[in-house]
């Protein structure tokens, strides 16, 4: 029997911004909806979100809480950590401006292919290649009367040649992916033992995949172990750091180095472009 879906509000630490977190450039997933929230999902499990009064709200399967509490960071202080980061005018206005960021924990196979995507892209065309990848590769899940596509396995990936991916009409980066998957496939690519490391030895063991420089690395590490001392810089970050001479070692040292990234990201793209 289906149960009609309600709305559930999830306690989180601080205000909450389905679009500041889902449209500000660390997932690419989820699509907006007409009435104003987000559909999507992870590891299988499908959800509606959106905020209300600085609240998240989720629409999902019964017994997910927990998995979408932690996917959604919820437990931690994010108002201190927005607080530490306003030391002067321009962090302030940037904490300010994306006070409902959320740095969400993602499935780290699905963040690794993205970010591998990701590199010389823009996020439509993005968007559009993994839309093309799950839907052709992924299990269909069936969610409220929609069709999501689960985000194919490594085990999917790990058989396929470049000449298989071509539809994803990813250029050289689709030979990338198929790289990821045999690496994981094989063992020599282990996502637990990279989530046990130090950042630094973490990215000096993601950074010998085919493929991944510094700033997939960096990506991968914050939005996909969730190593919130990371910090990636992009043509963004850099059209920032005029503001600082040059110089982000400020917040860089910062145990939350990654959220206070997400700021100036944020506010570099949407305000000061």
């Amino acid at each position: 029997m289906t149960h009609p879906l309600t709305w559930t509000t999830l306690p989180a630490q601080g205000d909450f911004s389905a679009a500041q977190t889902l449209d500000c450039g660390q997932c690419f997933r989820w699509t907006l909806e007409p009435d104003g929230s987000w559909i999507g999902l992870t590891e299988h499990t499908p959800a509606r979100v959106r905020d209300r009064d600085g609240m998240l709200e989720i629409q999902t399967l019964p017994g997910t809480e927990p998995l979408w509490r932690s996917y959604f960071d919820c437990g931690l202080d994010y108002p201190s950590i927005r607080a530490a980061f306003s030391v002067d005018a321009f962090t302030k206005a940037a904490a300010d401006y994306g006070c409902g960021i959320r740095i969400l924990r993602q499935d780290p196979w699905e963040a690794l292919c993205a970010f591998l995507i990701s590199q010389c892209n823009n996020i439509p065309r993005i968007r559009a290649i993994l839309t093309r990848l799950c839907q052709s590769l992924g299990d269909p899940v069936l969610f409220d009367g929609q069709t999501l596509y689960a985000f194919p396995s490594p085990e999917t990936l790990a058989p396929l040649e470049r000449a298989d991916l071509e539809f994803l009409r990813a250029g050289y980066r689709a030979p990338y992916l198929i790289h990821a998957a045999r690496a994981v496939c094989d063992g020599a690519l282990d996502f637990t033992t990279l989530a046990a490391m130090d950042t630094d030895s973490a990215r000096h063991h993601i950074m010998q995949l085919r493929g991944v420089g510094r700033k997939v690395a960096d990506c991968f590490l914050l939005f996909g172990l969730h190593k919130l001392d990371a910090f990636p810089v992009d043509t963004w970050m850099k059209k920032a750091a005029v503001y600082y001479d040059g110089d982000f070692s400020a917040f860089q040292n910062s145990p939350y180095a990654g959220v206070y990234q997400q700021y100036i990201f944020y506010y570099i793209r949407s305000v000061l472009q």
